[in-house]
């Protein structure tokens, strides 16, 4: 997202989604999600993503299409920041990171519209979403969407000194910019030298809570959330005792950022499970409003792993989100192959998108600062390798 120092979004308050916040006229599901897909569609033929779904809500004044998509959004923009503050892990600074306009519009299908209500041509909120999404990808996969990246690049401010193929020429789509891999070497493991030592498994911005109940107190804040729901297993089998007052790291990727995603721990791979659902945004506010349950609703897919030091399980659950077109394995994919901490497993396509990583009760301990700011709550912006924490188990 685009990011605005801590003293700008000082002066105006942080917009918290409500419905009654857009003006009447447009507050209607109905006409909000004929807008969403006037923007998806839009990305199809305008080469600047600022004229469609990256449209930052800091700079909605200055983007007359989107005015004329959903008259009087300005104004929200005009009288709040949208968005979340996040503290910068490397120099500890507090920024504030706007929201583009399809998340806010999204919140307002989700918080507005309500489950199962029909909305457009007899579509429900989920249908919709899915539709949106899908279509985004198909989009995004196609050769014409590689206009799309320069100004993708530009919007986010995104390095190119970084990748493993820094000519954006080389890209076949947007999305295959989108998943872009990195140089050998950009991101070191912090600490690899320690067996102990788990690591953060992707750019992100990370929030960790040492019991699931201290998650759902302060972040998580979904009516059904539990362990059984989030990995689809049965409230009485084997995995769902196995992580019953689990550790809980919540890596939330923001559509700016390197989206493959990479083992956090070292140890084998084991079964994955893929678990349908809906594609609902995965911005915080979604997650700490009550009675959605965004991690436990959506479409995902879970890894099994073993950790080599302590030969424990750990559930890596991999969560698509609004506009994420797939979750797709790599070295996740490889039962019973062997990896290190920050070895790829897998990525997404398009979107934003989600990881929540289960600790058995007992064996982390999670970085102080992480904990900190976790209970503010904030979440802390870090990258693929900085360090999460350190193992309470004795070698096995």
């Amino acid at each position: 997202m685009s990011h605005i120092p801590a003293h700008v979004a000082d002066t105006k308050p942080i917009e918290t989604i409500h419905p009654d916040n857009l003006p009447p006229a447009t507050r209607d599901p109905g006409f909000i999600a004929s807008a969403l897909e006037k923007l998806v569609e839009h990305s199809a033929e305008h080469p600047d993503v600022q004229n469609a779904i990256h449209a930052p809500m800091h700079l909605l004044k200055s983007i007359p299409l989107v005015h004329k998509l959903v008259p009087g959004v300005e104004q929200v923009a005009s009288e709040y920041h949208v968005g979340n503050f996040v503290i910068v892990r490397s120099n500890g600074e507090r920024i504030f990171e706007s929201m583009p306009i399809y998340p806010r519009l999204g919140m307002h299908l989700l918080f507005y519209g309500g489950t199962q209500i029909k909305l457009l041509h007899n579509r429900s909120v989920e249908t919709i979403l899915k539709d949106l999404s899908n279509r985004q990808g198909k989009i995004y996969d196609s050769p014409e969407s590689v206009k799309s990246i320069p100004s993708f690049i530009q919007t986010y401010s995104i390095s190119l000194d970084e990748l493993e193929e820094p000519d954006i020429a080389k890209y076949k789509c947007f999305n295959d910019f989108f998943y872009r891999k990195l140089k050998p070497g950009v991101r070191p493991v912090q600490n690899a030298d320690d067996p102990s030592g788990f690591c953060s498994a992707a750019d992100c911005r990370i929030t960790v809570f040492p019991t699931l109940d201290l998650a759902k107190q302060l972040w998580i804040k979904g009516s059904n959330f539990t362990i059984p729901q989030l990995l689809g297993v049965e409230p009485d089998s084997d995995k769902a005792r196995m992580f019953d007052g689990a550790s809980v790291a919540v890596f939330r990727l923001a559509p700016q950022d390197y989206h493959r995603f990479h083992s956090p721990l070292d140890g084998v791979v084991g079964d994955t499970t893929d678990i349908p659902g809906e594609y609902y945004t995965v911005n915080p506010q979604a997650v700490n409003e009550p009675g959605f349950d965004v991690f436990t609703a959506n479409k995902r897919s879970v890894l099994y792993m073993t950790h080599a030091q302590s030969n424990s399980p750990v559930a890596f659950v991999a969560i698509g989100a609004m506009l994420v077109g797939s979750i797709r394995w790599t070295g996740g994919g490889q039962k019973g192959a062997n990896v290190k901490r920050g070895d790829e497993l897998g990525y997404f396509a398009y979107g934003g998108s989600t990881i929540v990583v289960l600790f058995p009760q007992g064996l982390i301990k999670f970085d102080d600062d992480l904990v900190r700011n976790s209970s503010v709550p904030i979440e802390t912006l870090v990258k693929v390798g900085d360090s999460l924490g350190k193992s309470l188990l004795p070698n096995h």
